[in-house]
């Protein structure tokens, strides 16, 4: 800080102005000094305060820029994020509008491959040739034949449309079918090597057996006398004394009261009379079990029911009777002949044929 200055001297007269002319004043050295250094510290807040005036009128002018510029900006944000919005709408509908195309277009290709595979099989059938055709008509030929031998139980129609399908053949003279021949050959030769049962024999043989049921003899029935033996006893009666023929006829009826048999099953001793009935039927009823065995292809059925009947003829009904060994005869021959072997097939020759239907179709 600056010193005050000093009081003038009291033995010094202060002048004394007159207002009627502008008399000049003249300062003494030290008050003008004096002056001149109170007036610096003025001067000094003057350009200070005038320099913060200016900062702050530039700050101000600086943040109202700043201001401007950010609610510029903010406002350009805002349309900004308005068109994103609509932007986004559109992608949105422009996607959906697109799935939905693209589902019509899947959709189209899908019924387009369709046609296309209907109009690629219809040409292939168009163009097949005659060679393709006999191949196709040999195969079904040879499949409805098998399905004939299995119905009928006879290897012929299996045969026959071999036989057929090999004239066909050798009429079409194609190299390339020769390989069908040879598979037929061997078939052929296959199926003839086979032993098929013969069921209408079988049938015809049952039906005997059938019928000579009835007159079977059982095991615990009384046996009829020789009528061979009485006249050759009545010739020499004539020649003995009475004594004699009176004797013979005594034995006689002693022999018929009373006879001695052999029966190895017990329960076919105590069969009754009105029995034997029953047992003949039930003996009927199991051949001709072994009769639809045989008509529906079941050979293990008709050999357990041929056992049956013959396990049953032996134990009930006289087994030194012709006719009985007849009958079990005729069973043992029929269950011999039932065999359980498969019928015939022609795996072979549908192999070579469905192998040039592919090669043919591709």
């Amino acid at each position: 800080m600056s010193s005050l200055p000093p009081s003038p001297p009291p033995s010094e007269p202060t002048p004394v102005l007159t207002t009627g002319a502008a008399v000049p004043v003249t300062l003494p050295p030290e008050r003008v000094r004096t002056a001149t250094v109170s007036r610096a510290p003025l001067l000094l807040l003057g350009v200070v305060a005038l320099a913060a005036l200016l900062s702050s009128v530039m700050l101000w002018q600086r943040l109202s820029s700043i201001q401007e510029q950010l609610a510029r900006q903010s406002a350009d944000s805002g349309a900004n994020a308005i068109e994103a919005r609509a932007l986004a709408r559109q992608a949105q509908d422009l996607a959906r509008d697109a799935a939905a195309r693209q589902a019509v277009l899947e959709q189209r290709l899908s019924e387009v491959s369709l046609q296309r595979t209907q109009l690629e099989e219809l040409m292939q059938s168009l163009s097949r040739s005659r060679d393709e055709n006999l191949v196709v008509d040999i195969e079904s030929a040879l499949l409805l034949a098998q399905q004939q031998t299995q119905l009928t139980g006879s290897a012929q129609p299996l045969l026959a449309a071999l036989r057929t399908a090999d004239q066909r053949l050798a009429r079409a003279a194609q190299p390339r079918l020769a390989r069908v021949r040879a598979a037929i050959a061997r078939d052929v030769e296959r199926i003839r090597g086979t032993t098929v049962t013969d069921v209408p024999g079988l049938l015809a043989r049952l039906d005997d057996v059938v019928r000579q049921i009835d007159e079977l003899p059982a095991a615990n029935a009384v046996p009829a006398r020789a009528l061979t033996e009485t006249p050759r006893k009545e010739a020499s009666g004539g020649t003995r004394p009475w004594w004699e023929r009176w004797r013979d006829a005594v034995l006689e009826d002693v022999r018929g009261l009373v006879r001695v048999s052999r029966i190895d099953a017990p329960e076919a001793a105590l069969v009754a009379p009105e029995q034997a009935f029953f047992l003949r039927e039930n003996l009927k009823l199991k051949v001709l079990n072994v009769r639809i065995s045989l008509l529906a292809r079941q050979n293990d059925t008709a050999r357990a029911d041929l056992a049956a009947a013959a396990m049953t003829l032996n134990r009930y009904f006289d087994s030194a009777s012709r006719r009985t060994q007849a009958v079990a005869s005729q069973l043992q021959q029929v269950q011999a002949q039932v065999r359980s072997a498969e019928l015939p097939r022609v795996e072979e020759t549908l192999a070579v044929l469905a192998t040039l239907a592919g090669g043919n179709g591709k």
